[in-house]
């Protein structure tokens, strides 16, 4: 939609330029085609919680992983869904060789079941976050403690309310496993 509005406001300061007599008339032109464009584009909804995502460069390797398991659609979907994200920092301080065996097609079901533990139904905003076991999409639960800050099992969120139009992203420090996955089996 940006695409089609920025091509809009530029086809509209061509063809009023083009009426103009002066130079004055094409030069303001384009500066209310530029601002209106602007000013669109401050006021539209945040993408999905995957398009947040990918166009964040701190969640590029959630993103790979969210790929690799087929779940784009799932987090596309209407939600409302809270994410507890990890960052590429978060992945890269897995064992060495985890990622990329997690990656793997044939790890995909694992992949699947440990991104999901790291979503929640619904909108939880920060300032609605309480302690305590909640159920993740995966089945399993996670803690939630507010002692010092919060966490979710032993990762500390780093940042949070990152909204989108379909739910809401908290960033935190580490990718959490679900008890139903034995990394150890990779």
């Amino acid at each position: 939609m940006k695409k089609t509005l920025a091509a809009l406001a530029v086809a509209s300061v061509f063809v009023l330029a083009a009426c103009g007599d002066d130079e004055n008339s094409a030069e303001t032109t384009t500066t209310e085609a530029t601002e209106t464009t602007e000013t669109t584009a401050m006021t539209e909804e945040p993408g999905t919680i995957v398009e947040v995502a990918q166009g964040n460069d701190d969640f590029s390797t959630l993103v790979a992983a969210i790929v690799a398991a087929g779940l784009g659609d799932a987090l596309s979907g209407e939600g409302p869904f809270t994410v507890f994200a990890p960052t590429n920092a978060a992945f890269e301080a897995l064992p060495e060789g985890l990622l990329e065996k997690l990656l793997l097609p044939e790890n995909k079901d694992v992949l699947t079941s440990i991104l999901t533990y790291h979503v929640v139904s619904g909108k939880v905003m920060a300032a609605d976050v309480t302690a305590g076991d909640v159920a993740t999409l995966e089945g399993s639960t996670i803690a939630i403690t507010t002692d010092g800050g919060v966490m979710i099992n032993d990762a500390t969120v780093t940042a949070t309310d990152v909204e989108a139009s379909n739910g809401v992203i908290h960033v935190i420090d580490q990718v959490i496993v679900p008890p139903t996955v034995d990394l150890s089996a990779l």
